[in-house]
């Protein structure tokens, strides 16, 4: 007696999800937590789900979450141009360029005028800027990641290498807080932005918030919330796949 459709495996889900990551969790804790929803709704236990283009745990916004063959497309989502928006503290640098690490406040005689921020932010716009990443990213050193050696105290030396930045734009600036919101290509770190704008500046530089509201064509507005996802979830959850642009 042959298994009726009932008794048929579910096809294992295909397509897009753009969440807006909150604060804690990292890219891959919300790949996990789909992964479980998309389960609960029959999918394969081993469904495939990738992201495109990592955020820190202490960074939000735009994250796309591929799922089933859609994770194919990873290399064409991180490809996209990115826009974030993020406070930079000018008053310290941190030893993560963040508010994670081990903060040094930085003694500044006069604070820079707006203008000066303006043009020293417009200094590192170009489709060659040449960035050094932070010591505690995910950057390997022969073939270990740079932050488990940053971690155990060891020294972590890595190569600049160049980076596209579209736009750097101050939305705000209020001593020591400045407020940018930048545009740009694939592998840029904005810690290392807001590190290097310190130094030109001659100030501290230490990345206090981080929101990502754009990659590629996805956007803040389209994106939905992690805690707003359904326990069971599949294909008609998921956003279709993008025709070649």
């Amino acid at each position: 007696m042959s298994e009726g459709p009932a008794n048929q495996p579910a096809p294992t889900p295909c397509g897009l999800l753009v969440i807006d990551k909150p604060l804690g969790p990292t890219s891959m804790d919300v790949c996990r937590r789909i992964r479980w929803r998309l389960v609960q709704g029959g999918a394969p236990k081993r469904v495939k789900v990738g992201h495109g283009g990592t955020l820190d745990p202490l960074a939000t916004g735009v994250l796309v979450v591929m799922v089933g063959k859609a994770t194919k497309l990873c290399e064409r989502v991180m490809a996209g141009t990115k826009v974030y928006l993020t406070e930079i503290d000018l008053s310290c640098f941190s030893s993560t360029d963040d508010q994670e690490g081990e903060k040094t406040a930085v003694e500044v005689a006069a604070a820079p005028t707006r203008e000066a921020v303006e043009a020293v932010c417009a200094r590192f716009v170009g489709a060659s800027v040449m960035q050094t990443p932070p010591a505690y990213s995910a950057m390997k050193i022969d073939g270990e990641r740079a932050y488990d050696m940053a971690r155990r105290g060891e020294e972590v030396k890595l190569a600049a290498r160049r980076v596209r930045i579209d736009r750097v734009e101050v939305t705000a600036y209020a001593w020591p807080v400045l407020t940018v919101e930048v545009e740009c290509g694939k592998g840029t770190y904005i810690r290392s932005l807001a590190r290097d704008i310190g130094v030109a500046l001659g100030t501290g530089g230490c990345l206090k918030s981080l929101r990502r509201t754009r990659v590629g064509r996805w956007g803040i507005d389209g994106a939905q919330r992690l805690d707003g996802l359904p326990e069971k979830m599949g294909q008609g959850d998921l956003l279709d796949l993008p025709t070649e642009d």
